[in-house]
């Protein structure tokens, strides 16, 4: 992992809140609010909560007796986020995954969607959760699924190297769909002291209103973003425009729907 794919800056959020949130994120984000759906009361710790999408999830489920508390690496992310969501038990914070702000067994549940990918240490990261949740308390985390099971992220990803025959950039196959293998994900979990881990693959379709949404929202609302803007051979609208072509053609122009497959893990302290 490199540290730029863990940045998620500048013109980013609104990008990756416009068109990855509707396509890629919500429909996972209602299933994780379903799961913390018996919660009656304490605390919930959300970490890479990027643009509050499961953030307003998690508040349309829970009642307002339990606090819950947002947070991600990237102040960015927060900036954008804390506006558009909010609530009396809502409050947003700025931590890094690796080494929480938060004491001991301070939470009930902690939730992360499609974040763990991008931590360089899961193990650490894993146990953080671990110390600050209660004993019986939930760890629950999704990851993408290996990226031939995802057809837009397949399709960006290819679209993408077919514009740099010669060093094309990784960060899809890397980043995002790089942590999918069930095993590696249970024996790191179960290496951060979790004894029980279940894992849920997850099948939904994925929509949008054109071919343009996916390829806008991957080639410029992630870290593919400063790969793309490294290469001087094309411009990060050039190269966009190449991958609408190639989800055009396999997808039509619009609306276009494709299938998305994520790894949801439950872990009980």
């Amino acid at each position: 992992m490199q540290d730029s794919d863990k940045i998620f800056a500048g013109s980013i959020p609104a990008f990756y809140d416009s068109y990855l949130g509707p396509l890629f994120f919500e429909a996972f984000a209602g299933d994780i609010g379903r799961r913390l759906s018996g919660l009656g009361q304490g605390a919930v710790l959300e970490t890479a909560a990027g643009t509050g999408i499961v953030t307003a999830a998690i508040l349309r489920t829970v009642p307002p007796a339990v606090r819950v508390v947002a947070t991600d690496l990237n102040q960015a992310m927060i900036d954008y986020a804390a506006p558009k969501v909010s609530a009396s038990n809502l409050t947003w914070r700025q931590a890094d995954a690796l080494s929480l702000p938060f004491g001991d067994q301070s939470f009930d549940a902690a939730v992360c969607q499609f974040g763990v990918m991008f931590f360089p240490d899961k193990r650490k990261a894993h146990e953080e959760v671990r110390r600050v949740l209660k004993p019986g308390g939930r760890f629950l985390f999704s990851v993408w699924d290996r990226i031939e099971a995802n057809e837009f992220g397949k399709a960006v990803h290819e679209g993408v190297a077919a514009s740099y025959p010669v060093d094309p950039p990784g960060f899809l196959a890397r980043g995002p769909y790089g942590y999918h293998d069930k095993a590696t994900i249970t024996d790191s979990v179960r290496a951060a002291g979790f004894e029980r881990v279940e894992i849920e693959t997850l099948t939904l379709r994925s929509r949008a209103d054109s071919c343009r949404d996916p390829a806008i929202g991957l080639c410029q609302g992630s870290p593919l973003r400063a790969e793309i803007e490294a290469r001087k051979s094309r411009t990060l609208d050039e190269v966009t425009n190449a991958v609408a072509e190639v989800i055009a053609a396999r997808f039509g122009r619009g609306p276009v729907e494709g299938r998305m497959q994520a790894h949801v893990v439950t872990a009980i302290r």
